[in-house]
């Protein structure tokens, strides 16, 4: 095993596209770090697929920029925590991109390796392991697409929506990480919390009693088809749903006013990795400008979004910072014991209401 550089052997400056859109390019002086990991020479991951975020933006350039031939497996946070626990010494996996849940879940059983970018100090506290073993690449936040034709009265609020009782889509609750963050968008806004989302099960059963409340996934093609009047999904999602639309224009994007739930990815670099530089490089690179703004192109909102100047077409891709004044960060330590009970919940209080 190569033996793992540090991040004081990284020089300032890891190169990034500029705020004025120029490509990324290479180093001016090749680093310890960059050497290190041109001679282990490739990088595999799994969870970033190339249509996932735009991860495919950031595999070109690590392999025009540093030589890293890439390969991926996509699969789910808990089967990516799986696949390295089995696999220990004999570790195929390099990094991985898991939801927020899991970042300390991973670090708690002894498969992490901490490692900060030199942008750690521009990532929020709320979003980052102290230790450097995890921090939220980029964030998703629970956000309604109108489809503002059936709907001549835009609802930019849960209590709006509530009220509306329009035809409501929200996903396989119990199931999918983005329904189930949906109820706790709910609950927030109605004063609840993970602890407490009976305000949210209440509501979405009266939408359920009359036969308002869709429990489908939400696809561009439902979208599409026009199957609600409501998408509740992540933002990035929504984004990049509507821009496969052929009647994108039927749609707004929004994050309700009266409050939402702010989840996100993290990269976890596996401690058994046989290329731990090249694991590094990839890290450091993600969190570098280039690697924020290939993520805000995917259409994912970049952690460090705050500390860059976006070109004017990128900003376009994104939803107002303004409209997330209300949305808070979940709380991972306390629902991934709480999300446990939801699936009960949700089918005796609303599916069987």
């Amino acid at each position: 095993m190569s033996t793992t550089l540090t991040r004081r052997d990284l020089l300032a400056g890891l190169a990034g596209a500029t705020a004025s859109g120029l490509a990324p390019r290479a180093l001016a002086q090749p680093t310890a770090l960059e050497k290190a990991a041109r001679a282990e020479g490739r990088i595999a991951s799994v969870g970033m697929p190339d249509d996932w975020a735009n991860w495919r933006a950031t595999w070109a350039d690590l392999q025009r920029l540093y030589g890293l031939a890439h390969v991926d497996t996509d699969m789910s946070s808990a089967e990516e925590i799986a696949k390295i626990e089995a696999e220990r010494a004999n570790a195929s996996i390099d990094i991985g991109d898991v939801g927020f849940e899991f970042g300390a879940i991973a670090k708690a059983r002894g498969i992490t390796r901490a490692y900060k970018p030199t942008t750690w100090s521009q990532i929020p506290d709320w979003a980052k392991d102290p230790d450097g073993h995890w921090a939220l690449a980029y964030t998703g936040t629970i956000a309604f697409a109108v489809n503002k034709r059936l709907l001549k009265d835009v609802p930019r609020s849960w209590k709006a929506l509530f009220a509306a009782q329009p035809r409501v889509l929200i996903g396989a609750v119990g199931r999918a990480a983005q329904a189930n963050a949906t109820v706790l968008a709910a609950a927030h806004a109605l004063g609840g919390d993970e602890t407490r989302l009976q305000p949210a099960l209440q509501a979405f059963a009266r939408l359920a009693k009359a036969r308002r409340l869709i429990s489908t996934d939400p696809s561009p093609a439902l979208m599409e088809r026009a199957e609600a009047e409501v998408f509740l999904m992540w933002d990035f999602n929504a984004l990049s749903y509507r821009d496969k639309l052929p009647n994108a224009a039927d749609y707004e994007l929004l994050i309700p006013s009266d409050g939402s739930i702010t989840s996100g990815y993290t990269t976890l670099l596996n401690s058994y990795s046989k290329r731990p530089n090249a694991g590094n490089l990839a890290r450091e690179y993600i969190f570098s400008d280039a690697g924020q703004l290939n993520l805000a192109r995917g259409n994912a909102r970049p952690i460090r979004v705050d500390h860059m100047a976006l070109p004017e077409d990128v900003k376009k891709k994104l939803l107002p910072a303004a409209q997330y004044a209300a949305a808070r960060p979940l709380k991972p330590q306390v629902w991934t014991e709480e999300v446990k009970k939801l699936p009960r919940a949700w089918q005796r209080e609303v599916l069987g209401a």
